[in-house]
This record gives C-alpha cells, structure tokens and sequence, in this order.
C-alpha cells in the first residue's frame, strides 16, 4: 500500500488526538491542541481535525500554517459557519470566519456559544 499525504495527514491527526487524551501528556497537549468538528459545504459530511489554538476569554484563534494546502478553513469564509470543539473535556459550539490577510496568512477565529 503506497504513503499518501492523506493518509499520512490522518495519521499523524490521529495521534495528536491520542496524546490530547493520555492521562499524563494529555494535559499539556490540550493547552496548545484542540479538535474540531464541521460540516463540509459541498459534502455536507462532518469532519473532525485537531489544530493549534490560542484562546481569550470566549475567543478561539486558529493560524492556519500552509493554507493553501488545507481545504477546511474556507467552509468559514465569507460570513462563517458554526463549528465546535473539544475545550476543557466537553464539546463547544461557536461560530467561526476565516480571514486571508494581504501576505496570504489565514486566521480563523471561532466566537464560543455561552454555555447551557
């Protein structure tokens, strides 16, 4: 079976996501990592990824490193979408837009509900 970039992606996705719930390393993985959930635009599947994060408050900042070579972030141009998150052992809803500023970077930038 010949390496894809895909499946090498799922893999190494798939293992950041294991250490985000060891016991011990798991705690200071999720300081920096969190997984996301979405909904594609033109699939209509539900996509989970782990990303690095910055947090303020109810705010969540995603610097999207290569976007040109990542697809999920422009379910979130324009006027957004929601999406949630695995924050602090629950799931998180919010919504979420997607800016490229004028040297190509991508910021998402995910406003959390207020929880229940």
């Amino acid at each position: 079976m010949a390496l894809t970039l895909g499946s090498i992606t799922r893999g190494v996705n798939s293992v950041v996501v294991a250490l985000t719930e060891a016991p011990v390393i798991g705690t200071l993985m999720r300081r920096g990592f969190v997984e996301l959930t979405y909904v594609g635009r033109r699939s209509g599947r539900t996509f989970k990824t782990p990303v690095f994060y910055s947090r303020k408050g109810d705010t969540i900042t995603i610097g999207v490193a290569m976007p040109d070579n990542k697809k999920w972030w422009r379910n979130f141009l324009g006027e957004g979408g929601p999406i949630s998150l695995h924050l602090d052992g629950a799931d998180r809803g919010g919504h979420a837009t997607a800016r490229r500023d004028d040297r190509g970077r991508v910021t998402v930038r995910v406003l959390l509900d207020q929880p229940n």
